[in-house]
């Protein structure tokens, strides 16, 4: 389903009404015989304004990256291997008068398995519901496009900014040519040098999103950082320690299921599921002695410590679970089918 969540019970529905602003300035008189103090009481009328605001891109051009960025912290996980977003992850700006939903999407690829299949859709999914659409791209990537990709984005009636990230690897020459690129390719679009890595251009760019996203009540409570649960963050944390320790195939193979998750006063207790396609993959993901899981763990739990601010006791186990990356019920299992 592409309707939005509003993150309110029916019976506490925000109204679109804009909020009143009262402001009260103390005024001298001219009369010094006059021993009063005069107070002028001023109301004005503050709109709120909140909107979603879609990036989609080829793999590894900075997405998620630049989500972190914008919201301040390492909300989504980021590196250099492709395809490490695999799902659609919301991320929420929260501001007293306004509300940005950032919809980080995967990189946009060629299907190869059901799995891809659902990723793409995710992307799909951001298009439909988007208010600002951000095209991202890198300096430095193989400007190979999708031209299907690149059709619809144009038939599509919203604002889009097509951001050229990573800047800091290029020359003004390289620049000012890929800025007439993408020019010529969407005339209409505000075409953006940044830096999400180095922050160049960060700060002016949330601010010029806050004035494109359209005047509306809040799609979730002002306390929320994303859609995802706890339990995503913690699976998505693990995931990102497996795709830094381990090479070829075996990241891409790795699907992390947390079945325990307890917070208490002083300590988060978890117990997750690291899940491989074969008997193989489990032996190397444990390693000799247990030393490789051993590692994911210590580095995992330092991750997820530092995100929830709280003590964490970790425990990990390995399961094989047969060519889960092609059956639809495990991929549903998983988070991948709606």
């Amino acid at each position: 389903s592409n309707q939005r969540p509003s993150g309110y019970e029916p019976d506490e529905l925000p109204t679109a009404l804009p909020r009143v602003k009262i402001q009260i300035y103390k005024i001298n008189t001219l009369q010094p015989r006059l021993n009063q103090t005069l107070y002028l009481c001023v109301m004005s009328k503050t709109k709120h304004k909140s909107g979603y605001v879609s990036i989609v891109g080829n793999p590894n051009v900075g997405k998620s990256t630049l989500v972190n960025a914008l919201i301040g912290k390492d909300l989504n996980i980021t590196s250099p291997k492709p395809q490490t977003t695999r799902h659609r992850i919301l991320g929420l700006i929260n501001g007293e008068n306004y509300q940005l939903v950032l919809s980080d999407t995967p990189g946009i690829i060629q299907p190869a398995y059901e799995m891809q299949n659902s990723m793409m859709n995710f992307v799909k999914e951001s298009l439909i519901d988007a208010d600002v659409l951000i095209y991202m791209i890198a300096i430095d990537e193989d400007q190979t496009t999708n031209e299907e990709l690149l059709e619809n984005i144009k038939k599509i009636k919203i604002p889009l900014l097509v951001l050229i990230n990573k800047i800091d690897n290029s020359n003004q020459k390289d620049l000012e040519a890929l800025v007439s690129q993408w020019s010529s390719i969407f005339p209409s679009a505000k075409i953006i040098p940044i830096s999400a890595l180095t922050g160049f251009f960060i700060e002016e760019l949330l601010q010029l999103l806050i004035k494109l996203v359209p005047e509306s009540p809040p799609y979730f409570p002002k306390d929320q950082l994303s859609d995802k649960s706890e339990r995503f963050f913690v699976n998505e944390a693990i995931r990102k320690n497996i795709l830094q320790l381990y090479e070829k195939e075996i990241p891409y193979s790795v699907e992390v299921i947390t079945e325990f998750f307890k917070e208490e006063e002083k300590i988060i207790r978890i117990r997750s599921v690291i899940f491989v396609e074969r008997n193989t993959q489990k032996g190397i993901i444990i390693g000799h002695k247990g030393e490789q899981l051993k590692t994911v763990g210590i580095n995992a739990r330092k991750d997820i410590q530092e995100f929830f601010g709280k003590k964490v006791h970790l425990e990990l186990f390995v399961k094989v679970e047969k060519n889960w990356r092609t059956k639809p019920k495990q991929l549903k299992r998983f988070g991948y089918e709606h």
